[in-house]
């Protein structure tokens, strides 16, 4: 599994979504993606990238793009 796909399925699993839409979302454009959402999200790629985010980067973290340039920038994976 390459890591954008894993990285969409930590979005599908922890947040309970489509696939196809995983691409769109932003922090609380839907109700899964609440502040309870979120930190499973977090837990979530922290698992999959065996990772452990920073506190500013968590709150840094609202959208799927924003996630992929923080995981680029900060923990050096790859998409």
């Amino acid at each position: 599994m390459t890591n954008i796909e894993k990285y969409k399925e930590a979005f599908v699993r922890s947040l309970g979504v489509n696939e196809v839409k995983v691409e769109e979302l932003e922090y609380q454009s839907i109700p899964e993606w609440d502040s309870v959402g979120h930190m499973e999200l977090i837990a979530e790629l922290e698992n999959v990238f065996d990772i452990m985010m920073d506190t500013d980067d968590i709150i840094d973290f609202n959208s799927y793009e924003k996630g992929k340039q923080i995981l680029i920038k900060n923990y050096n994976i790859e998409f």
